[in-house]
């Protein structure tokens, strides 16, 4: 059985990114960001790793072609309101 496993894994395509993908990474990243979702100690090290996926995109997107976009859907945040009576 082990042999089994090891000859679908041997015929399975290699795991890959694309520069899309990278671009709905940074995507991501801002809209966590903007909805708070890091703490003040982890924005040091999400906003330098969205910089060097930026340089990354930058640096490898064809030539004359702006950088890719990511693929989030645009959704209209919902007002919060607050629960607490005056």
């Amino acid at each position: 059985m082990a042999k089994e496993n090891e000859a679908v894994a041997e015929d399975a395509p290699a795991p890959s990114l694309s520069l899309q993908d990278m671009a709905t990474c940074v995507q991501i990243v801002d809209l966590c960001s903007k909805r708070g979702a890091f703490e003040g100690p982890e924005l040091e090290t999400v906003g330098g790793l969205r910089t060097r996926i930026m340089a990354f995109l930058e640096a490898n997107k064809p030539a004359e072609e702006p950088a890719p976009e990511g693929a989030v859907p645009e959704v209209e945040a919902e007002p919060v309101e607050d629960s607490k009576e005056s």
